[in-house]
């Protein structure tokens, strides 16, 4: 398995210009055409003209506000998802074995998984099988990586069959368990491998995270884990799409709506501290304050260390949890719904649709199924496009290039053509 060793330089500050165009404040900021499909950009326009601190009906004691998902919303691909394959190859790690195996353990169920992640023998895979594995080869790299407790650099514990053993099949893991367990089960578990870190730290990871994908192309990644070392699981694969991006168009919009007199929110599945991270950096582009976050939410001792348990008392930040985390923080605070909301995926439907005071949905465009909310509410788009009083708005994506199109298609990795609805 040939892996390349990530070690990274600062953040380039050239990052920060892509797409943040500074916008005026008066009624009707014009967004720069970008990738933007004409109409939808029309009607956001149109919406920040409408209840934006130019229009007369403006209040700056009820300000208007807005929810942004993160992940294949606000960037191309899944920022977690990344910072779990840096994670895994920088080994930036803060927890024991004896701590990563409660981790890797929690709430996940006994039963194997689904038969796509048989192993190459064409055998089951459960918990109870990969997880000795996983922990077998942490424990050696504990002992011997000199960023956890050894003595030797990551060059040279990379050579050894427990690197790729661990890498792949913790990775692999991901997968299997959100694939065959339900959302509750599956979202929070990657979270947990952040167990015995900090926040600071896990917003290094992050920052580094999001240098070393930009540097990197948009393609496929395969592992495949050593058979020198197949364990009890046995030899497994898995793959996953690589070269996260800032959006400009996104960018452009967060600060559209800030100076328009909005208060800008993001609403996450991903974890906490790696959405403060990317969104509130100005290297970043994004430049939203971190105290509007709503994400995943884990416990922490009393240093700031955060344990493998989710937070006490708190819904999880995916499907119906958004709406209750928006209720509870947001329309509480306010006394009212978002104005506007984008999303891309099952876990943001609840929140596109639950609001009577949301006057535009922008859902951005990954051919979600038709029998899901999501995949009628992008059908409702493509039915209603033109049409002033859509509420809903489809916004296409190349994921060959991890870029916007200016059209409602969508055209998946590796294909020539997009399409509208799958």
């Amino acid at each position: 398995m040939q892996r390349r060793l990530l070690l990274l330089s600062p953040i380039a500050a050239a990052m920060a210009a892509a797409g943040c165009a500074s916008l005026s404040s008066s009624a009707g900021p014009a967004l720069s055409p970008g990738h933007w499909d004409a109409f939808n950009r029309a009607q956001i326009e149109s919406l920040i003209a409408s209840l934006g601190k130019g229009s007369p009906g403006y209040n700056a004691a009820k300000r208007p506000y807005v929810v942004f998902d993160w992940d294949n919303t606000s960037v191309f691909l899944d920022i977690e998802e990344a910072s779990l394959i840096y994670q895994l190859e920088n080994l930036v790690f803060g927890a024991t074995p004896a701590q990563l195996e409660v981790a890797l353990r929690k709430n996940i169920p006994k039963k194997d998984f689904l038969p796509a992640y048989n192993n190459a023998a064409g055998q089951p895979v459960n918990i109870d099988r990969v997880v000795p594995d996983i922990v077998a080869s942490y424990t050696w790299l504990y002992q011997n990586y000199r960023g956890l407790k050894g003595d030797q650099s990551l060059a040279v514990v990379a050579l050894s069959p427990h690197y790729g053993a661990f890498t792949t099949k913790v990775r692999y893991l991901y997968e299997a368990i959100g694939d065959t367990f339900d959302h509750d089960t599956a979202y929070p578990w990657v979270t947990y491998l952040f167990a015995g870190m900090n926040e600071a730290q896990v917003r290094k990871l992050t920052a580094d995270t999001v240098a070393w994908q930009l540097k990197e192309p948009v393609a496929k990644v395969k592992w495949t884990s050593p058979t020198a070392l197949s364990g009890r699981a046995g030899v497994v694969s898995v793959s996953w799409k690589n070269g996260l991006r800032l959006q400009p168009e996104m960018q452009e919009l967060y600060a559209a709506f800030r100076n328009a007199g909005f208060d800008v929110w993001v609403c996450s599945a991903s974890f906490v501290d790696v959405i403060k991270e990317i969104s509130s950096n100005p290297a970043f582009g994004y430049n939203n304050p971190p105290e509007r976050v709503l994400a995943m939410e884990l416990e922490r001792d009393a240093s700031g260390v955060i344990q493998p348990e989710f937070r006490r008392g708190y819904d999880q930040t995916q499907g119906p949890g958004k709406t209750k985390n928006i209720q509870r923080f947001l329309v509480s605070k306010y006394g009212y719904g978002p104005s506007f909301v984008a999303g891309d995926s099952e876990g943001d439907q609840n929140m596109m649709a639950d609001f009577a005071d949301t006057k535009k949905v922008l859902i951005v465009n990954r051919l979600r199924d038709p029998k899901t909310d999501i995949g009628k509410f992008s059908a409702m788009a493509v039915q209603n496009y033109g049409k002033a009083d859509t509420r809903y708005l489809l916004q296409g994506r190349d994921d060959n290039t991890g870029s916007w199109v200016p059209s409602q298609l969508h055209t998946p990795l590796g294909a020539a053509q997009g399409k509208a609805l799958k």
